[in-house]
């Protein structure tokens, strides 16, 4: 993993999209999707506000420290926010950590349109071009059939073999078994 921190938080930008670091105005908005049960469907429960700026404050440090992290994701001309894509070593000890995980959260005005895997794939390029990084991670519920659609037109691959109970979540927890999905770094 890489441990030199970058000069400053990196802006990514793909032929719609920004993914930049945070602003105080995206708070309001961040707060409303974690809020909406749909959006939180695959989470344990929905955030309330203090919660949802808590997570912000835990971005904005890690993007402060390292440069790169979970990008505020804004559609020029469309949208300020839509939400988060971005990467994050994984918190917790599994077979397959050390890793850094591509994740999104999007509110769900912004679902259907291609913003996810788009994002996620200016964020993966970043992790292998930038960072160096061999393998990618990304994981959810087994439920959770939007993100793992993401996850398969990112080209990640899922082995069931790999699939684990999330250890953030108690034995008998709808949520607590997961899949992973890995993507590789092409060969040149």
């Amino acid at each position: 993993m890489v441990s030199v921190p970058l000069p400053a938080p990196v802006t990514l930008r793909t032929p719609r999209l920004v993914l930049r670091p945070w602003r105080p105005r995206d708070r309001e908005a961040f707060a409303a999707l974690n809020a909406d049960p749909v959006v939180m469907e695959h989470f344990p429960a929905p955030l309330a506000r203090a919660a949802s700026d808590a997570f912000v404050d835990r971005i904005e440090a890690a993007l402060g420290r390292r440069g790169w992290g979970l990008w505020a994701l804004e559609v020029p001309g469309v949208v300020g926010f839509a939400g988060y894509v971005g990467l994050e070593p994984v918190r917790f000890e599994a077979h397959f950590t050390p890793a850094v995980e591509v994740g999104w959260r999007l509110d769900r005005a912004w679902w259907g349109r291609g913003y996810a895997p788009e994002g996620a794939t200016a964020a993966l390029g970043f992790a292998f071009d930038e960072l160096g990084l061999d393998e990618v991670v990304s994981f959810t519920a087994v439920a959770n059939a939007r993100s793992r659609q993401v996850m398969a037109k990112l080209g990640m691959v899922h082995d069931p073999a790999d699939d684990f109970d999330h250890p953030d979540l108690a034995e008998g927890d709808r949520l607590r078994r997961h899949v992973l999905y890995r993507i590789r770094r092409a060969e040149p």
